[in-house]
Parts: structure tokens; sequence; C-alpha cells
């Protein structure tokens, strides 16, 4: 079993920076991909980015892509997402999650390929 706790959310002001950081325990982090997401009030969950089990191949939104960096250091159990030039859109519960396979060879982007998720962080951004 999987267990993910995310943490790093706060408050910030439009054009800031946020590191998301989320731990997970267990023995088998280093052989999952890993995601984020994020879901707004009264919107539905949405894929921000994943990278794969090895941290050779990553995926973004467009939404994010060039203002947002994943990355995962498997010694450590931790996945981290790196938000720069952040915008009031940003604002949601963001969540990680592990695969619910192992190895794969893919970077899964929906969320039916994730059966482990955290708690969520919570990220406010001021316009």
């Amino acid at each position: 079993q999987v267990q993910l706790v995310e943490s790093g959310g706060g408050l910030v002001q439009a054009g800031g920076s946020l590191r998301l950081s989320c731990v997970a325990s267990g023995r088998t982090f280093s052989t999952r991909a890993m995601g984020w997401f994020r879901q707004a009030p009264g919107k539905e969950r949405e894929f921000v980015a994943a990278i794969k089990w090895s941290g050779t191949s990553i995926y973004y939104a467009d939404s994010v892509k060039g203002r947002f960096t994943i990355s995962r250091d498997n010694a450590k159990n931790t996945v981290y997402l790196q938000m720069n030039s952040l915008k009031p859109e940003d604002t949601a519960v963001y969540y990680c999650a592990a695969d619910n396979r192992r190895y794969m060879d893919y970077v899964p982007n929906d969320l039916s390929h994730y059966d482990h998720w955290g708690q969520g962080t919570q990220v406010t951004v001021s316009s």
C-alpha cells in the first residue's frame, strides 16, 4: 500500500512561486509513475503533470507547460512540483497520486491510472 502526504501549499501573489512536495510511504515508490492533479471549486479534478517511475519521461498539461516543473527523488520517496509564474487560475487543491501499476513504460495523464492519492494541499494565487 502507498500512502502519500503533500505539503508546500499556501497563499501567493500572482507571478510568485511555490514548491509542492509529496512524500510516499512504502517500498514501491521508485517503481511507479507519479502525477500531480488539481481541483478548483466547482470543477473536476484535472491533470497537471506526471513523471515516469525512472524519471526519464515527463508530461505536462498545456496550461502549466513552461511554468511548472515536476521532479522526483527516489532515494527520498518524494515527488516535487515547482510552480513559477503563478496565475489566479492556478488556485486549487493540489493532489499527488501514484500509478496503480509498476514499471510501466508510459507517463499516465488520466485519473483512472492512479489509485493512490494524497489528501491534497491548497494553493491560492491572489491577483
